[in-house]
């Protein structure tokens, strides 16, 4: 395959917006990165504000911030939401 338009960052935040509960190992295996490369993204995601992580019981659910804007300069006057809404199956 060699490239792709998007960033591994915005192919495990699809992922977890389309199954807000879905295992990070789930998630490596559809990117085709490593689990402890999710858990990186993931941390940066909450970090940047992108997603926040709620514990229920022993699993985790995500929750997305649809309204925080994208991060490079070109796209930074659009949210993240317009982007999942963009590739939403």
């Amino acid at each position: 395959m060699g490239w792709t338009f998007l960033t591994n960052h915005s192919h495990v935040l699809i992922c977890i917006a389309q199954e807000p509960e879905v295992l990070l190992r789930d998630v490596a295996l559809k990117v085709g990165i490593t689990e402890r490369a999710v858990q990186r993204i993931v941390t940066d995601l909450e970090e940047g504000g992108y997603l926040t992580r709620i514990r229920t019981g022993r699993r985790n659910q995500y929750e997305i911030n649809p309204t925080r804007p994208l991060r490079h300069p070109v796209e930074a006057h659009r949210s993240v939401g317009i982007l999942l809404d963009l590739v939403k199956t």
